[in-house]
């Protein structure tokens, strides 16, 4: 009988009850180039961005700040960095009204640019292959990364709950949501770093299997993915296109078919998930040197 990790490589798929197929409508963006959007007037930017508390403030009105800088402290691991997206001056430190469902105000940091965009010095690492397990997980939390796929949860902390118990790292490229198609676009034009970021977290965690579980409506991606994982042990999993095929728990089902028990977490049964905005943003803290400070959204 062949082992899960055989019958994954056999190319072996399973299913989980329920899902809809609403309409898609990826079409009106899936093929349009990323843009950088501009440097607005004004920023305003909430010091929580993650599940957890936000950071201690580092900074004060009146001061000028560069870009990449840290504005907020990390002292647990629930707690990540807010950094300044571009360089200019603090002209407030006051609650804002944030994209909550209710409105609600958050404490927020007003920039007011410079137009300069000048970035503060930057520490990458040349051979990360050289760096500790912890050392990696350190720079990940302090560059501010939390889950891209929505939830927000620390990505460090995540990581690190998967050391010397991960047997299969998923990498959910699924993206099911009527739509966004900015991981879409993601792996279309970064798929390469992509697959960087991606060694990285198998260099911590050293699974015995990486699968990326990408939904059949992403061919361009799908196309640029194998070049890039080309000669590299990593298997790229097509799945039927359903909702909600990208959910954590639905996407460990469809390529593991194992299911998280109630009150556990994937790490719990030897399996980690990261979405492909975190991978990719955990390639440019580790090797250029770069906090998370902008991801790609689907307008």
């Amino acid at each position: 009988m062949l082992s899960l990790i055989e019958q994954i490589r056999t190319g072996s798929l399973w299913d989980f009850p329920g899902g809809v197929h609403p309409a898609e409508n990826k079409k009106q963006s899936n093929k349009a180039d990323l843009v950088r959007a501009s440097i607005p007037a004004e920023i305003i930017l909430p010091l929580k961005q993650h599940i957890g508390k936000a950071g201690n403030l580092l900074v004060s009105v009146g001061e000028h700040v560069l870009k990449g800088q840290a504005l907020t402290q990390s002292e647990t691991g629930f707690t990540v960095p807010v950094h300044a997206p571009t360089s200019g001056t603090i002209t407030a430190i006051e609650p804002r009204t944030v994209a909550h469902p209710s409105g609600l105000s958050e404490l927020c940091a007003v920039i007011t640019p410079d137009g300069q965009d000048t970035w503060c010095e930057k520490s990458p690492i040349a051979d990360y292959t050289q760096e500790s397990a912890d050392a990696l997980i350190d720079i990940i939390r302090l560059a501010g990364i939390s889950g891209m796929g929505g939830a927000g949860f620390p990505t460090a902390k995540k990581i690190q709950s998967g050391i010397a118990r991960t047997e299969i790292l998923i990498v959910n490229a699924a993206e099911c949501e009527p739509y966004i198609t900015a991981d879409d676009k993601l792996m279309q034009e970064h798929a390469e770093e992509l697959i960087q970021g991606i060694e990285i977290v198998e260099h911590i965690l050293k699974p015995k299997l990486t699968i990326i579980g990408i939904e059949d409506n992403k061919p361009d991606a799908i196309k640029a993915l194998e070049s890039a994982a080309l000669n590299k042990d990593i298997v790229i999993r097509v799945i039927p296109t359903k909702y909600p095929s990208g959910g954590e728990k639905q996407l460990i089902k469809i390529l593991t078919n194992k299911e998280v028990p109630s009150g556990s977490i994937p790490a719990d049964i030897g399996i980690l998930v990261q979405n492909v905005g975190s991978l990719y943003s955990i390639k440019r803290a580790i090797i250029d040197g770069e906090p998370m400070i902008e991801r790609v959204v689907t307008l």
